[in-house]
């Protein structure tokens, strides 16, 4: 029985010394303590304001085309109609593509935010992977980012540390 609780013991300690240290960040917290992120944000924001007023321009222009082609129909042969109805379409296509330049999938507004904003979160990862490093963590996980986080002490939160190493607070 003694043998077995020494080794019961010992098993335990050997556990508890091979245990991992784990720890979390918030990155939308470090993001909005990191004025250059809100300035790029802010940047990104007027560039989306002025290309979707610009995309409503075109399309306010294909309505007005197109209002103008409904009154005038009666009295226009069918050659005219013809060509009234491809500059409508054509006008239309081309808000469409305007559209797509700006914010498809391989549009300006990405690309923008691509080279405003991912250079921020490269320093962050550095940031987060020094921590790693230095302070032997087996893991930081990111509660902003959507994983299931049931309870988490303040006390293994890390996004202070990582603002300090970018520099942000002291």
């Amino acid at each position: 029985m003694k043998k077995l609780f020494l080794f019961s013991v010992m098993l335990a300690f050997g556990i508890i010394a091979n245990a991992q240290k784990y720890a979390f960040v918030d990155t939308e917290y470090i993001l909005k303590n990191i004025p250059a992120y809100e300035a790029a944000n802010e940047q990104l924001n007027q560039t989306s304001l002025k290309w979707q007023k610009e995309i409503e321009a075109v399309y306010a222009e294909v309505e007005t085309m197109y209002q103008n082609y409904q009154s005038e129909s009666v009295f226009l042969s069918n050659e005219m109609k013809i060509k009234k109805e491809e500059e409508i379409v054509n006008k239309e296509k081309e808000a469409r593509q305007l559209q797509t330049k700006y914010f498809g999938p391989e549009g300006e507004l990405g690309k923008k935010r691509e080279t405003l904003i991912k250079p921020i979160q490269d320093d962050i990862y550095n940031a987060i992977r020094e921590l790693v490093d230095e302070e032997g963590y087996a893991a930081i996980f990111d509660k902003a980012s959507g994983g299931v986080v049931l309870f988490s002490s303040p006390k293994y939160d890390m996004s202070d540390l990582v603002l300090e190493k970018l520099g942000y607070k002291k």
